[in-house]
């Protein structure tokens, strides 16, 4: 128990927890060089229901850079209209239990598990979160590998498996499938027995084909609706495509699965979506939007998935925590590789 807390419904581990830790304090939206502050915080204490993870490494996704920046405009309300609402940045974890809270769950994680998962305030020594946002980590998965599966991995099986409703012998479509979700959406496609054409520059091809890609698609070359072919299920990650065009390279009944948008700052292509929800009613086709979720069991797929050597993280770069703005940068160019991860731990 540390000096700081003397709460006795928390269990902790035998070593000290100390009171602060180093975090990349989210000061104000804007460029990396000034909205991000890496400095001490208080290390938070969990409560009912929580646990208290020793965060070894973070995962970072394009999702912590339109934070950082405050955008789309339209998403200010979650992020706070004129400065920061989180007072940390990042939202996924892989590291170990150190304390828990209260009224914990029967098969929530205990002192002393590897864990991957959910949290706010991940770029940081120490994060809280609730039991039912972790699933455990095997012996097998590195911890880098971890760090790299709750966003990006499960983005890619939910939009491949819960909503592409892929099956053995479907025609899929991957768009964007170079980045950090679309190099989990190959392999997941190609695990259920899938067709995959995947959509990449030239200088991934060798990349996606190495995924299990069974064609790739040079998009500076070649435009998939000049092809004249059309797909069961496309998982569009890129979002620069208009719906009309997307409609076009599908099969009568075919699934198009919408994950996130590009675009100005206000909206980041969220007309698009809204004009797919609207027109889903109307066609043969399905027109899904992805909606960001923290499921364990679909989390648990992948990591089982992982663990089997079926699926293995594309590890793009690795920064140290010190180095947040680089790697936001990076993360902002939209040309990684797979995936990015922050190392947090010693």
């Amino acid at each position: 128990m540390r000096a700081t807390d003397t709460t006795p419904s928390t269990s902790t581990t035998d070593t000290a927890i100390p009171a602060t830790m180093t975090a990349a304090l989210h000061r104000r939206f804007g460029d990396a060089a000034t909205a991000v502050e890496v400095s001490e915080a208080p290390v938070p204490s969990p409560t009912a229901g929580q646990v208290l993870v020793k965060v070894e490494a973070a995962g970072i996704a394009i999702g912590d850079w339109l934070t950082m920046k405050g955008q789309p405009y339209i998403a200010r309300p979650a992020y706070g209209f004129t400065s920061p609402k989180l007072p940390v940045l990042g939202n996924e974890i892989a590291g170990t239990v150190v304390a828990v809270g209260e009224d914990m769950p029967a098969d929530a994680p205990v002192v002393g598990d590897r864990v991957l998962g959910f949290s706010q305030g991940a770029f940081a020594g120490y994060a809280v979160t609730k039991a039912e946002h972790l699933v455990r980590t095997p012996d097998s998965l590195s911890t880098v590998d971890a760090a790299a599966l709750p966003v990006s991995g499960l983005t890619a099986y939910r939009a491949v498996v819960d909503e592409g409703a892929t099956q053995p012998g479907d025609r899929v479509l991957v768009l964007g499938a170079s980045g950090a979700v679309g190099t989990f959406a190959v392999q997941i496609a190609k695990a259920h027995g899938a067709h995959v054409t995947a959509v990449a520059s030239a200088r991934n091809t060798e990349l996606v084909t190495r995924l299990g890609a069974d064609r790739v698609v040079d998009y500076t070359t070649e435009d998939v609706e000049d092809l004249g072919e059309t797909w069961d299920v496309v998982i569009d990650l890129a979002g620069n495509r208009s719906l009309r065009t997307l409609r076009r390279v599908m099969t009568e009944r075919g699934r198009l699965v919408i994950v996130g948008g590009s675009g100005g700052r206000v909206t980041m292509g969220f007309g698009r979506t809204i004009r797919a929800m609207l027109l889903n009613s109307f066609v043969k086709q399905q027109l899904i939007m992805l909606v960001a979720g923290s499921g364990q069991e679909g989390l648990a797929a992948v990591r089982d998935l992982v663990a089997a050597g079926t699926v293995t993280p594309v590890i793009d770069r690795t920064f140290p925590l010190a180095r947040i703005a680089d790697a936001m940068e990076h993360i902002g160019s939209r040309h990684t590789q797979g995936k990015s991860v922050i190392v947090v731990g010693d």
